[in-house]
């Protein structure tokens, strides 16, 4: 009877050690980039990964009895456009890292139609800046060399966005309704010495393309909830943002500042803002 609780006793030390020899090897042979990194939340956050969108109701051509093309400015110094410039989620990082990784199409502007697609090397030259600066070899000889660096071009330096829309009356439905067609980031162009020399869109986003994108990608709007769940696509769709008008469809292709200065240019940009809502009213009263 000793001898055979003797042996099982053996048994169940031999398999314990072979155990710990095994936990021991395999965490000896793990690198410290396959350890697991601790997740900075509570619980893995899913919900806005993978969210569905809404698809749009189709429109017809013969429903559509009147049509304004409106271009926009989305200015995100304002205090409701903060989320655009938010640390955590800013929208041209957004965009620019989805561009570069080849995971959202962008195109030119050249022109605002999205006529022409831009490849993952275009969409680098336009985000990074080549330079030559001078370089000390060595500080004793005094020995110098040219470098070129890139330059990457910063989030912050972001400051406005152009939004092409189309606000239509659908007589299917009576109401007076609004698509958003196009998103471009816009970059300040300075000359040597700082100064401002005029505003350049760097690319241009199909919004109707780039939804299901934008509804997979959270914007910062929690304010005092941390686990509120607005994402970039709700942020357009619910027409979360300050803008003010800066062009609308016109036989010479104008834009307001072509035709207005100073006051006037504030006061046609708010006409054509109330003529926009006045409109639906307008349809319902002949």
């Amino acid at each position: 009877m000793t001898n055979l609780l003797f042996n099982r006793a053996a048994r169940v030390l031999g398999c314990l050690s072979g155990a710990m020899l095994l936990s021991v090897s395999i965490s000896c042979a793990q690198t410290p980039e396959e350890a697991v990194l601790p997740i900075d939340d509570i619980t893995e956050r899913q919900v806005v990964r993978d969210r569905p969108i809404l698809a749009y109701q189709p429109i017809r051509e013969a429903d559509i009895l009147w049509e304004k093309r409106i271009w926009r400015v989305i200015d995100v110094r304002e205090k409701m456009n903060l989320p655009f410039a938010a640390p955590e989620s800013p929208l041209f990082k957004v965009l620019a890292d989805a561009a570069l990784a080849g995971e959202l199409p962008v195109y030119s502007t050249e022109d605002d139609k999205f006529t022409k697609r831009l490849s993952s090397s275009d969409v680098r030259g336009l985000l990074y800046r080549k330079d030559t600066v001078m370089v000390f070899d060595d500080v004793e000889s005094y020995t110098e060399s040219i470098r070129v660096v890139e330059n990457e071009t910063n989030w912050e330096d972001i400051k406005r966005f152009r939004v092409k829309e189309s606000w239509f009356f659908d007589t299917k439905t009576s109401t007076l309704r609004n698509r958003i067609l196009g998103i471009a980031p816009i970059i300040d162009v300075r000359d040597e010495e700082g100064n401002f020399k005029y505003e350049m869109p760097l690319f241009w986003v199909y919004y109707p393309g780039a939804r299901a994108f934008l509804a997979q990608h959270k914007a910062i709007t929690h304010g005092e909830n941390w686990s509120a769940t607005t994402t970039w696509e709700d942020i357009f769709e619910k027409r979360y943002f300050a803008s003010y008008i800066t062009k609308e469809n016109n036989v010479q292709d104008l834009r307001l500042q072509d035709l207005y200065t100073g006051p006037d240019l504030l006061m046609e940009s708010d006409k054509i803002k109330s003529e926009l809502f006045a409109r639906e009213h307008d349809m319902w009263s002949y």
